[in-house]
């Protein structure tokens, strides 16, 4: 997965719950460059389909990749502009 983007930086909400991982990511995304990759590890099974609802809905931000693995959901967005 990782040999498909480079990821830029890494934010750590494990233990946060709903809405603060999506708070979090959108104020990390801001913080980078366009076209770099935030990888964003979470605990809250929430978070899988918050994340992808909230790049849905915008601009700048593309959502390349999400994974479950030894509870703990892996979430890979890119900044676009």
């Amino acid at each position: 997965m990782s040999a498909e983007f480079d990821i830029t930086e890494t934010l750590d909400v494990k233990g946060v719950s709903c809405p603060m991982p999506v708070v979090k990511t959108k104020s990390a995304v801001d913080e980078l460059d366009e076209g770099d990759v935030l990888e964003v590890l979470a605990t809250d099974s929430g978070s899988m389909s918050d994340i992808d609802g909230w790049a849905e809905g915008t601009d700048g931000v593309e959502l390349v990749d999400q994974v479950e693995a030894d509870d703990v959901y892996r979430h890979y967005v890119r900044k676009t502009e």
